[in-house]
């Protein structure tokens, strides 16, 4: 091409090069033309392959926009028109099109057609208006028509008239941006300025109305907040002295208009000083879209309090613009208009373009069929609509769920009511139920939603059906899917109830009183059944259920008391282990400590002896906190309790001096609430602490009440063994302080270590327990899986049952005037092991 040309240089120029840089050498130019034809082959096989790949995305997944717009964009780099067409409309179908993408469209179409064919690229800016607002946009549609159409390109009258009738929408549609609404204006203006020059003079009665014409744009213009005002007013001074008038063009003084004019323009201007700073954080560049979109927020809430619902609007839509994929922007601007103008073609207009921006969002489509029912659209249009929605992905099964109801409550509506303009039967309403029966059922077994819609449906066979059998039918279908619900039992019985149909209910009742549900259903069911015998049976019918039930409660109950056994028995032997754990790592750690700090001859003949003697004391004191816990599994309960305070001091409260009881063998099901009702004529109740096991995290069936005095304890106390939720509790004063005291006492005076002794395999002769007062006798761990003999031989030189630095067994120092030099004397190892081989 021309452009690209260089200019000739003579030889002789001094341009830098030598002459040799000049002649272009031929081999050298036929094999930059080949790299060219072999560069652009290439790039073409690649255009190609890429449109390939791009089309197997699309028919694989038709609701990719990246895939959509970077298939247009190839297929409009290689020329191909039907293609592209084709292209443009399916992606149209699905999502709406970008300002940008519906100017290029109509470009390309303006091209390929001539003047006469106009009317198919008009059409393609009416579709590009009404998606978006877009000043751009209405800038090129309005060019357009006074470049391409016939009749307004010839100012004839009825082209006159349609490019009015057009500019007077744009200016409904966007006059209103703050930021770029002067465009329109403007264009508008110069519209009219240009109807007016080839007006003749002589027809004064036309030039003067057409004179007045723009005066009133004008006019209009000047009362809008628009950014550029000032520049707008004197462009307005100076046309008003090309007409004639007396005016200072070059000043912004407004006392040289008309009042009214003047006033408004004033207004205007305010207006535009309180709102400047919020477009200027809206249309800066430098912010996050984060930002941005908190920006427009603050706006839209600055206008709704300004009470304008013209300019609400049009902040929306430019919003909406800049962010085409918000759901959470397109509910609240839905909201607002359904608040504000509730129906009419401009709602609709707009959940009709939410519901193509944001297909996904289940509520967009609901508030869609509710705008149609509200609009009294046709039967037709709104299955249309509801079809529609079906086909969308949501997030969650409730928003399909909700999408049924909605339909089927629009239905029940225009029924009860008779109206709408087609003619509408319960069968259609069945036919809603049946289809999102089969769509839910699998993905929703035993869940409230699912009944929630069986519920509804089998209403409306009453109701509206009046078939009973069909009723039924709902109850039964549901309880082929969801038996194990007790909820939907329930809701089936209290249907035959409420028909006073007492006995089918009853039937149902023997179907399900033996079903196991989950949590304390079963239980519930079983009281259910006595319940309704006692209101509605016989003697005979009671003592027939009670026959039925009994047996039945005992074997739950039964099983509750194994699972709490078990649950309690996995808790304990957990806790056991840690404890085992945590005496294993202290006897590792401790071990180390003490071959760092000992010297190499206190390692040579003491590091032995003292490592098993650490090591049998840990062990035996450890085994003995286990021994002491299997013992009193019983009591177990405040020993958590105690622990917990120990943990929580803040949040526990101290058991000194307080009046407390101990409640055990509770349902784990019973709640703060069942024991304030079970001591409630007692009363006095201070607090009531529930016992959870840590582990699961569910009631171990143990709590604490705390009174106000001893005398309401007493009373708790003689409470013992009644019955609460079915089981018979325990009652009795805590004391987790004595029970303390007296478990340390063991321990300290070796009860535990001499009850073990058979088990041990060693024992301490009476002797030595006598002269060893005060000091507790290590404890051998037992081994488990071996039996010991009585007769123990005691090999190696090292003793183990005493260290070498504390006093020897045979000491005197408290029998004044016995002391002997024998006694003074320590003990040998030999002498050592001979009394315990004596003992």
């Amino acid at each position: 091409m021309e452009e690209f040309e260089k200019s000739p240089v003579s030889v002789g120029e001094d341009t830098g090069m030598d002459e040799s840089d000049t002649v272009e050498n031929p081999k050298t130019s036929r094999k930059s033309s080949s790299d060219s034809e072999s560069s652009d082959s290439e790039d073409e096989a690649d255009q190609k392959e890429q449109l390939l790949t791009l089309e197997y995305e699309l028919s694989s997944n038709p609701s990719n926009y990246d895939a959509h717009v970077q298939y247009i964009k190839l297929l409009r780099r290689s020329g191909e028109i039907e293609k592209l067409r084709e292209a443009r409309e399916n992606m149209n179908t699905l999502f709406p099109l970008s300002p940008e993408m519906w100017i290029e469209w109509a470009k390309d179409e303006a091209s390929l057609s001539n003047d006469s064919n106009f009317e198919s690229v008009e059409k393609l800016y009416e579709r590009g208006v009404s998606e978006y607002l877009s000043i751009p946009l209405w800038c090129e549609y309005l060019n357009s028509v006074q470049e391409h159409d016939p009749k307004v390109r010839d100012c004839s009258a009825d082209g006159i008239s349609k490019a009015r009738d057009l500019f007077e929408r744009a200016v409904t549609a966007a006059a209103l941006h703050v930021s770029q609404g002067s465009l329109i204006w403007d264009a508008y203006i110069q519209f009219e300025q240009a109807i007016l020059l080839p007006i003749d003079q002589s027809n004064i009665q036309a030039k003067e109305k057409q004179v007045q014409r723009i005066r009133s744009v004008f006019h209009r213009y000047l009362s809008i907040p628009l950014a550029n005002l000032k520049s707008t007013l004197l462009a307005y001074k100076t046309w008003e002295v090309e007409q004639g008038n007396s005016l200072d063009a070059e000043s912004d003084n407004v006392l040289e208009i008309s009042s009214h004019v003047a006033s408004a323009y004033q207004k205007a201007e305010e207006m535009f000083k309180a709102r400047a700073h919020l477009e200027d954080q809206i249309t800066r560049q430098d912010v996050s879209e984060s930002e941005r979109f908190q920006h427009y927020m603050s706006y839209l809430d600055f206008e709704k309090s300004s009470g304008d619902p013209a300019r609400v609007q049009i902040l929306y839509e430019r919003a909406i613009t800049d962010f085409p994929v918000s759901s959470d922007l397109w509910l609240h601007y839905t909201r607002y208009l359904d608040k504000t103008l509730k129906a009419g073609n401009v709602v609709k207009d707009v959940y009709s373009r939410a519901t193509r921006s944001c297909p996904w969002v289940g509520e967009l489509w609901v508030r869609y069929l509710l705008c149609l029912e509200r609009g009294l659209a046709s039967e037709k249009e709104i299955s249309a609509a509801f079809e529609k929605s079906l086909k969308c992905t949501f997030s969650t099964l409730e928003e399909y769920l909700d999408l049924f109801l909605t339909r089927v409550d629009g239905l029940r509506r225009r029924i009860s009511s008779a109206s709408g303009d087609d003619v509408l039967n319960y069968s259609m309403i069945k036919e809603s139920f049946q289809q999102a029966a089969d769509y839910l059922s699998p993905h929703m077994k035993n869940t409230g939603g699912l009944l929630r819609l069986h519920a509804y449906w089998a209403h409306l066979e009453l109701k509206l059906g009046n078939d009973l059998n069909a009723a039924r039918g709902v109850w039964e279908s549901l309880l082929k899917s969801c038996g194990s619900m007790l909820e939907a039992w329930q809701s089936y019985i209290a249907m035959e109830i409420e028909l006073d149909h007492i006995n089918e209910a009853r039937a149902i009742y023997k179907r399900c009183y033996s079903k196991k549900f989950s949590g304390t259903g079963s239980e519930d069911i079983c009281h259910s059944w006595l319940r309704f015998e006692r209101e509605f049976g016989t003697l005979e019918d009671l003592s027939h259920a009670e026959q039925k039930v009994t047996p039945r409660l005992e074997e739950l109950q039964l099983f509750r008391l194994q699972q709490e056994s078990k649950c309690f028995t996995g808790a304990t032997d957990q806790r056991v282990q840690t404890l085992k754990n945590t005496a294993r790592e202290k006897r590792k750690s401790s071990s180390s400590a003490i071959d760092d700090q000992s010297t190499a001859k206190q390692q040579k003949y003491t590091s032995q002896n003292k490592k098993l003697h650490e090591k049998e004391n840990t062990q035996g004191l450890n085994l003995a906190e286990v021994n002491d816990g299997e013992e009193k599994k019983g009591k177990v309960e405040e020993q958590v309790n105690e622990k917990q305070m120990k943990d929580n001091p803040t949040k526990s409260r101290l058991y000194t001096d307080q009046c407390t009881a101990f409640v055990s063998n509770m349902s784990i099901t019973a709640k703060d609430e069942d024991l304030h009702q079970f001591f409630s004529d007692v009363g006095g109740v201070t607090a009531i602490r529930i016992l959870l096991d840590k582990f699961t995290g569910k009631s171990r069936g143990l709590a604490y009440v705390d009174f106000e005095d001893d005398e309401h304890l007493a009373a708790a106390v003689a409470k013992n063994k009644q019955m609460l939720l079915g089981k018979k509790l325990s009652i009795s004063r805590s004391n987790p302080k004595q029970r303390k005291r007296e478990s340390f006492s063991r321990t300290a005076t070796g009860e535990d270590a001499s009850n073990q002794s058979g088990r041990h395999g060693s024992s301490v002769s009476k002797e030595s327990g006598e002269h060893s007062q005060g000091t507790r006798a290590p404890r051998v761990p037992q081994s488990t899986g071996r039996k010991h003999d009585e007769n123990i031989q005691l090999k190696g030189k090292n003793t183990f049952a005493l260290p070498r630095n504390v006093k020897p067994l045979g000491w005197t120092a408290n029998k004044p005037g016995t002391r002997t030099e024998e006694d003074e004397k320590p003990k040998s190892n030999d002498e050592f092991r001979k009394m315990f081989v004596k003992s």
